[in-house]
């Protein structure tokens, strides 16, 4: 940046510092590269000046456009909004993001602090602004029709002058405490990124090295503290000045010791919040079929692995790193003792027996862990298929091979922990070699007294480094195994996935049915499961208009639920040419293709998921909802004739549901998959076998709430 003025901005001042809508791209850039986010190369088209921010519709396609721009160019974006009472939190640490300004337009904010934050002009200078202006622009909006009997109201009760603005503000925080001020876009790194990247970023590389000091200050106050006290004691000056001293040098270390703590702590907690992000936007980065191939065992092993690697590696890595520090200050202190470099090369040989056991006993838990694995996903498949079992497999069958894996597992147990024990023993061996190296140092004419204590304090000082290393290649081997078992979800988050064009009109959708009523328009679809397999569907072809009712009847396997997956953008087709709203899925984008194009699947495809009825109808759209959001799907639920269901469930929407809440018929679970699909307010609606376990009458019923409710709509059925 040019130049930075320190002066804090005044009310009009900030709005003149403003970016225009039809500079958003713009600005988004500058704050972009002023923090530090990468961003790959490219041009964004901006939205056009008369987009007109008090209509909901035309908010709606600017929050669509920003985040399809936000990620072509790399990074990531959240829309924000924040409740009138808590308008300063947003203002005081949203940094870097763009804040909606009412009537003034966006605000490129790079820092923000308790007191003021730094924004970007569009001359692209820096500029100081205080926060509770920024507040203030903020909440404007929102005031306009209260401030005149707010004023009546201290005038009458004869507020003093000097109590006036406070209380001004607390009967307006009181007034409009939980209405929503539109807040603006977060921008942060994607959670696809490098690690690299993140780790630099979020601050832990630099953490990491601040924690490494702290440690190595901290050993070096002990050891200095400790070679006092042998000196005083070896040479007869162990008085009270040197007590003094020892004690204060303990002392010294004691902060240093807790601020290591400390920043272990918070390291722990920021990468272990960095892994789990990670993994869930690499979960849901997964292709249907890398999951269809997995029994529910599977995945349950996997998610336990994804719990297990945060706290087998953060702790044995903090072990390892105290314990090479030990090892390190062992070698220079055994160096220059009475056994000298033969006592070197001697915890050398242990470390280097503690790392060939390691190895060993890696193989050995690889192999359990596998078996593990197997024998808990044959469980969670059995329990799964319990009912088919007791109906098709006759009782003398069932515990067929089950022993037999019982004790492959007792064998192999066994070995990992043979191999575990052996572990314990290097560090013994250590103590056990050493002390018969010392013995030299006993006989007369052998080593000074001194350097005998200085050999004392390694070999001890080297016991621990060698317990705490064998310890922590326990934890970090361990972690290593739960790695391979979830390396695939991991890395399946840096997938590169289409984000669309960030063109205004093709992001948002915009006009795109405005020259031509054609909603969707497919030809020559080939699309097969399998390479080299028999196509699923070849050469297929389409057309639907917006506002078509179309019933889409065919046998079992024909190809009905593939044709379903290509037009939701589930699936890719091997080739032939897909439109939507005359834009391919390049142009649009998987996100915007989502939004437009929504699909209710058929039922095993389909899932009811452990959490609240409301977040089970929502899902699809922003959370938390507002009230308009709840009595939207209230009124599509009673609609389907769910309303019995509500009134039965004792917190209604807010209840419980899933496999541990409320249980759903089949009937309701249909039911609440229709409405789901519904509330997405989508352009084209897919219903596929929605209807099949519905009676007449209430399939009748439900019929009549999806033609009215949705835009276009294809049923998909048995003939």
């Amino acid at each position: 940046m040019n130049s930075i003025e320190s002066k804090l901005m005044t009310f009009g001042e900030l709005e003149s510092l403003s970016w225009p809508i039809s500079q958003i791209g713009e600005a988004m850039r500058a704050v972009a590269r002023h923090c530090g986010l990468s961003m790959r190369d490219g041009e964004v088209s901006n939205p056009p000046a008369e987009v007109q921010l008090d209509q909901p519709i035309a908010l709606a396609a600017l929050n669509e456009w920003v985040e399809t721009a936000a990620d072509f160019l790399g990074f990531e974006v959240e829309a924000v909004e924040a409740p009138y009472a808590e308008v300063e939190k947003l203002a005081r640490g949203a940094a870097p993001a763009l804040l909606l300004l009412p009537g003034c337009g966006i605000l490129a904010m790079v820092k923000s602090g308790a007191r003021c934050a730094t924004v970007i002009a569009p001359d692209l200078k820096s500029h100081s602004a205080a926060a509770s202006t920024i507040c203030s622009i903020l909440r404007r909006p929102h005031e306009v029709n209260v401030e005149g009997e707010v004023e009546r109201l201290l005038i009458e009760a004869r507020t003093p002058k000097r109590r006036l603005a406070r209380a001004r503000a607390a009967i307006l925080r009181e007034r409009l405490g939980r209405r929503q001020v539109s807040g603006g876009w977060l921008l942060r790194t994607p959670p696809g990124a490098s690690l690299r990247r993140q780790l630099g970023e979020t601050g832990l590389l630099r953490s990491s090295v601040s924690l490494l000091g702290l440690r190595l200050v901290h050993y070096a106050l002990l050891l200095a503290a400790w070679r006092l006290l042998a000196l005083g004691a070896l040479n007869g000056q162990f008085n009270h000045a040197w007590m003094t001293a020892w004690a204060l040098l303990l002392l010294t270390a004691v902060p240093f010791h807790l601020s290591a703590e400390w920043a272990q702590g918070r390291f722990a907690v920021e990468a272990g919040a960095l892994l789990k992000r990670r993994l869930l936007f690499g979960a849901l980065r997964l292709q249907p079929e890398e999951i269809r191939h997995m029994g529910a065992g599977q995945i349950l092993g996997k998610i336990a692995e994804s719990a297990a690697i945060e706290s087998l590696a953060l702790s044995g890595g903090f072990v390892a790193l105290s314990a090479l520090i030990e090892l390190a200050m062992a070698v220079v202190i055994l160096a220059v003792g009475g056994g000298g470099w033969s006592q070197v090369v001697l915890l050398l040989s242990c470390v280097a027996m503690t790392i060939f056991v390691a190895r060993v006993y890696y193989r050995r838990r690889l192999d359990w862990t596998e078996t593990r694995e197997g024998m808990t996903n044959d469980l969670v498949e059995r329990m799964v298929g319990h009912r088919t079992r007791l109906a098709q497999e006759s009782r003398e069958h069932w515990h067929e091979g089950e022993d037999r894996a019982v004790e492959t597992y007792l064998a192999k147990s066994q070995a990992m922990d043979r191999a575990s024990a052996a572990q314990t023993i290097a560090p013994r061996v250590w103590m056990a070699a050493g002390l018969c190296g010392l013995a030299a140092t006993f006989a007369p004419g052998g080593v000074a007294t001194t350097a005998m204590a200085v050999s004392v304090g390694g070999l001890l000082l080297g016991y621990s480094g060698m317990r705490k290393l064998a310890t922590s290649l326990s934890s970090m081997l361990g972690a290593a195994i739960a790695w391979k078992r979830i390396a695939g979800i991991f890395n399946a988050a840096a997938r590169e996935q289409n984000g669309g064009s960030p063109d205004f009109a093709a992001a948002s959708g915009a006009g795109s049915y405005a020259q031509s009523a054609i909603l969707v328009e497919a030809h020559d679809l080939t699309f097969r499961y399998r390479d080299h397999g028999e196509p699923a569907l070849r050469g297929c072809g389409l057309r639907i208009r917006d506002g078509d009712r179309l019933l889409l009847e065919g046998e079992s396997g024909g190809g009905k639920s593939t044709l379903a997956s290509l037009l939701t953008g589930l699936r890719k087709p091997e080739s032939g040419l897909l439109l939507l709203g005359g834009l391919d899925h390049q142009t649009i984008g998987a996100a915007g293709w989502r939004k437009r194009v929504v699909s209710a699947p058929q039922f095993h495809e389909n899932h009811v998921l452990t959490g609240t009825f409301a977040f089970n109808l929502l899902m699809g759209r922003a959370w938390p909802p507002n009230e308009k959001d709840m009595a939207e799907a209230e009124e599509v639920c009673r609609a389907l004739g769910l309303g019995d269901l509500l009134e039965r469930m004792p917190a209604g929407l807010a209840q419980m549901v899933g496999e541990t809440g409320w249980q759903l018929s089949h009937g309701e679970r249909s039911r609440l998959f229709m409405a789901r699909a519904l509330l997405q307010r989508a352009d084209l609606v897919i219903l596929d076998e929605s209807f099949g376990a519905l009676d007449p009458a209430t399939l009748r019923r439900c019929l009549q709430t999806t033609l009215d409710r949705a835009r276009t709509l294809m049923v998909i059925a048995h003939p």
